[in-house]
């Protein structure tokens, strides 16, 4: 099996998002660039939300317009429809969209049941379809895969129905999210038992919060059952709005470290100098 992993960027839009000071546009171009030059082939930089609901996403095409390093991917978050067109107006070469495993999570963060969030994520690969030029990818996002802070634990099964439903739609990827961070690795295991039944391990991402430090340790358990996409955030920013008191996805230099030790070669060949300097800006953006 492949000993070489990627590491997929978050940062400037996961890790910024629910910052309480509004960060400058420049600083956000600055930081996708920097990470860009590293050498990480995709990073998503922008969130296309509603400003009410997201103030730090506001100037979303202007960071994506902004950008002007062609060394990356560009990726941007899409709620809806209309954040799907406003998106597509820009150079961006994915487009993420996103559901929850649970009725509770989706309530709180969409004000939606599980059924409408299936419908909503339905017509917004529809339209994506029908729209977006071919060499644009799809990107699906799984919320609360073990975990979720209002219903409890997940049954891995219906993980695997909707990673299957996000996959039959036409994501080329599904990225599985531990949202509150808190999850074990036989929990991470039993979900994967149940998901790599339903969609080819290829197409799988594994996204990991650090809140109870067992980030690495359930990357381990997803490499052996081969996944090697990880989604991770520069000087581990971020957090979810909606999962109180979860971390930032797990921190990108850290999880560099650990497959490096662990005898893995990760995509891109990032300079891991560099990356040490971009983790820096990261931390000064946000004073921090």
């Amino acid at each position: 099996m492949s000993k070489i992993v990627e590491l997929f960027e978050v940062g400037p839009r996961d890790g910024l998002q629910n910052e309480p000071v509004f960060i400058a546009t420049a600083d956000k171009v600055s930081l996708t660039e920097g990470l860009a030059r590293v050498g990480l082939p995709r990073i998503e930089c922008a969130s296309f939300v509603s400003p009410k609901w997201v103030p730090q996403m506001a100037d979303a095409a202007e960071v994506v317009t902004g950008i002007t390093s062609d060394l990356a991917q560009l990726y941007a978050l899409a709620p809806n429809v209309r954040g799907l067109k406003d998106a597509l107006q820009t150079p961006v070469q994915g487009i993420c969209v996103f559901i929850a495993s649970t009725e509770g999570f989706n309530r709180a963060n969409t004000n939606t049941s599980l059924v409408g969030a299936v419908e909503r994520v339905h017509g917004l690969i529809s339209e994506f379809k029908r729209t977006a030029l071919v060499n644009v990818r799809l990107r699906g996002y799984i919320s609360c895969v073990t975990n979720c802070p209002y219903d409890g634990d997940v049954d891995p099964s219906e993980v695997a129905r909707l990673a299957e439903v996000l996959y039959g739609y036409g994501c080329d990827e599904v990225s599985l999210g531990d949202t509150t961070g808190v999850a074990r690795p036989e929990q991470v295991a039993r979900m994967l038992d149940s998901v790599v039944q339903s969609v080819p391990v290829q197409a799988l991402a594994g996204h990991f919060h650090d809140t109870g430090g067992r980030a690495l340790l359930n990357i381990d358990v997803s490499l052996e059952y081969g996944l090697r996409v990880f989604d991770t955030s520069i000087a581990g920013l971020g957090g979810c709005p909606y999962a109180p008191g979860a971390k930032g996805n797990v921190d990108t230099e850290k999880v560099y470290d650990h497959l490096k030790a662990s005898g893995y070669s990760i995509l891109g060949n990032p300079d891991r100098s560099a990356l040490g300097d971009v983790s820096q800006l990261a931390r000064k953006i946000v004073g921090k």
